[in-house]
């Protein structure tokens, strides 16, 4: 496609897309390469501490963010965030150190430099959303996803919470519908999207994800779901890789491929499955998308 303006980012993909999300990172370059979207990895990136550091010691957690924004600066353009967890931090981190000038001061104590906090950090939904524009994003499509009905999963972080991460609506966000809805799928109404997969509780708290991710699967699979669409590895994670544990708790069939919106819309622009990582997917999400002509 040809660009009407180059967009360009420095990116951030944090620690599972170089671990357990590999195929999240790999769909975001190479769809992000088929738009003519520019990425360039923050050098020198690091934790930025995820769930864990913030119920262990804030200035630690506020530091580790603040230095990767920092790091973020040498980089031309907004910074882009594929993982929902990272996104929701660094978000989260600008807001408090911008709203507490106690706490900034700490901040820049710690990191021995002042800090600079008004470059824009924003979720891949929000450059293909606003940035790039629907309208270009369906001018790119090379093969549509009709008769594909996808639930839309936020989850916890994308929208969550008040005033922060500023994506969407709180409470009814549609920015994953508008997305997906671009390159011709169709999206189901249900009740779970904004529900918590538990997140890191999977390796602590097992039962309490089976419960809950359950909980999701059958609301989806409930609404006519063909496919789950998240902007998550942790829910990712406990949507798919559990999702065969899941249906023998409790004796049940879901059957319903977890991708990553990067994935769908990589198939919608016509990358191949290679490209988008969709061999590594537990559920496996061939014989869907085949079936709808999509591979």
């Amino acid at each position: 496609m040809t660009s009407e303006k180059t967009l360009t980012y420095a990116y951030y993909p944090g620690c599972s897309l170089h671990a357990s999300a590999g195929e999240y990172d790999l769909s975001t370059r190479e769809l992000f390469k088929a738009l003519e979207i520019g990425l360039t990895e923050v050098p020198d990136w690091f934790c930025c501490g995820a769930t864990p550091a913030h119920n262990v010691d804030e200035l630690l957690s506020l530091s580790l963010c603040a230095k990767n924004l920092e790091l973020a600066e040498a980089v031309e353009g907004d910074l882009a965030v594929a993982c929902a967890s990272c996104f929701s931090r660094l978000k989260f981190t600008q807001h408090t150190l911008v709203e507490n000038a106690t706490k900034r001061t700490q901040v820049e104590k710690a990191l021995d430099a002042p800090l600079k906090l008004d470059g824009k950090v924003k979720h891949l939904l929000d450059i293909l959303a606003r940035d790039l524009g629907l309208e270009r994003l369906a001018a790119a499509v090379k093969k549509p996803l009709t008769g594909l009905k996808v639930a839309c999963y936020y989850g916890c972080l994308l929208t969550r919470p008040t005033d922060v991460p500023n994506l969407d609506c709180v409470e009814a966000p549609t920015i994953m519908e508008q997305v997906i809805e671009a390159v011709g799928a169709e999206t189901v109404a249900w009740t779970h999207r904004l529900e918590c997969c538990g997140a890191n509780f999977t390796l602590s708290r097992p039962g309490v994800v089976i419960q809950l991710t359950n909980a999701i699967l059958e609301a989806a699979k409930a609404a006519g779901a063909d496919c789950i669409m998240v902007g998550c590895p942790l829910c990712h994670g406990n949507l798919d890789i559990r999702q065969k544990e899941i249906e023998g708790v409790y004796s049940t069939s879901y059957n319903l491929p977890v991708f990553y919106l990067t994935q769908l819309v990589g198939v919608a622009v016509g990358l191949e499955s290679a490209k988008l990582g969709l061999e590594a997917m537990i559920v496996n999400p061939l014989p869907l998308l085949k079936s709808k002509g999509l591979l």
